[in-house]
């Protein structure tokens, strides 16, 4: 019985590493794939004139991307989604893209609801306070982030006047069947973990994103070229 305890427990030490080597591939293979599929969801959206203003996105400090957030209920309901932030670099915020940072979207309720959905979602962080905020701790979406949603076919003043009332501006793109759509309640947050694995060591979410010394991860190259192309310059 000794033996076999022995055996078992050698056994144990050599496969352990090893089926914690193939988590971690895996899961690296997943944030890669989460960073290509949040370039395909942007570029697609960017792709549809009048989607979002051009007004708007030229004014955005930061951009954040969750594909496929999952949300589900009956009048009352949650969402969970897996996404990525990017800031213009340099202390002005008017800089290139830079390296984006993990994120995380959790919690809150959507309204009036019938049904389920994945909905694509793009948040525009209009100002640096905003944007520190949402790279230094959790941060609670308000009644703003919903209310500003989707203003299509508005005019430029009416775009300033849109920027001045909220931090963050939220449009959606939806598939399924889901009555009311809000982002109240709901929190967004960096992935420490996820960026952990993408970066290779333990960086702070603000310092991947506004030191402009952390390398781009190559997943990543489709989702800053877009922006770089769609959005080149910033505009106050």
């Amino acid at each position: 019985m000794r033996r076999l305890l022995v055996y078992l427990s050698s056994v144990l030490l050599i496969v352990l590493p090893l089926l914690a080597e193939v988590a971690s591939a895996s899961n690296k293979t997943k944030d890669d794939d989460r960073l290509r599929n949040c370039a395909t969801v942007l570029k697609e959206i960017l792709d549809v004139p009048d989607d979002i203003p051009q007004d708007l996105l030229d004014k955005a400090d930061c951009v954040v991307v969750f594909p496929s957030v999952l949300k589900a209920g009956f009048f009352v309901g949650g969402s969970y989604g897996r996404g990525v932030m990017t800031c213009r670099q340099g202390d002005d915020f008017k800089g290139p893209w830079g390296a984006p940072t993990m994120m995380a979207l959790e919690g809150g309720s959507f309204g009036f609801q019938i049904g389920g959905e994945a909905t694509d979602l793009v948040l525009l962080v209009m100002n640096e306070g905003g944007a520190r905020a949402i790279l230094s701790s959790k941060v609670k979406l308000g009644a703003d982030a919903s209310a500003a949603a989707g203003p299509v076919g508005r005019d430029s003043s009416a775009d300033s006047d849109v920027t001045l009332r909220a931090e963050i501006l939220s449009y959606s793109r939806a598939r399924g069947l889901f009555a009311g759509v809000s982002l109240e309640g709901s929190t967004i947050r960096p992935d420490n973990g996820d960026n952990r694995r993408v970066y290779g060591r333990k960086i702070p979410a603000r310092d991947i994103v506004l030191s402009g010394t952390v390398t781009l991860p190559p997943a990543a190259g489709e989702l800053i070229s877009t922006l770089d192309a769609k959005i080149p310059k910033h505009r106050a």
